[in-house]
């Protein structure tokens, strides 16, 4: 799988955290002082990349984390077929079917890019 662990304080707001074996871009990032015996608290809220579901993390800043490896790829629309799009990985030449965001317009032999996590991908 490619992830990899770091650290709570390390996150950012912007940045992906795994969370409940979804990958999520991090919207909100806040730490609270440390307790009497304990360590300092994050709270980390976060958005599902490929299914937009909120949700939210709380951890000590020094627990380790999954953090997902979401690489950033080019396409070109080869066709559209309704809601779908037949697609053309610029780099492997793969081609593959991905969902028509809505509010969106696509059209052959226009560039896209999208974003590609164990198989599921999205338009940016």
């Amino acid at each position: 799988m490619p992830r990899e662990q770091k650290q709570v304080r390390e996150l950012q707001e912007g940045s992906y955290v795994m969370m409940d074996d979804s990958p999520c871009k991090i919207n909100h990032y806040s730490t609270a002082k440390p307790g009497k015996h304990g360590s300092a608290k994050a709270r980390v809220e976060g958005k599902g990349v490929f299914d937009d579901k909120k949700r939210s993390l709380s951890q000590p800043v020094d627990a380790k984390v999954w953090v997902p490896i979401i690489e950033r790829k080019q396409g070109q629309v080869v066709s559209v077929t309704g809601d779908d799009a037949q697609v053309m990985d610029l780099d492997t030449y793969q081609t593959f079917t991905m969902r028509i965001p809505e509010g969106e317009e696509f059209e052959s032999d226009m560039d896209i890019e999208y974003l590609e996590y164990e198989g599921q991908r999205k338009v940016v």
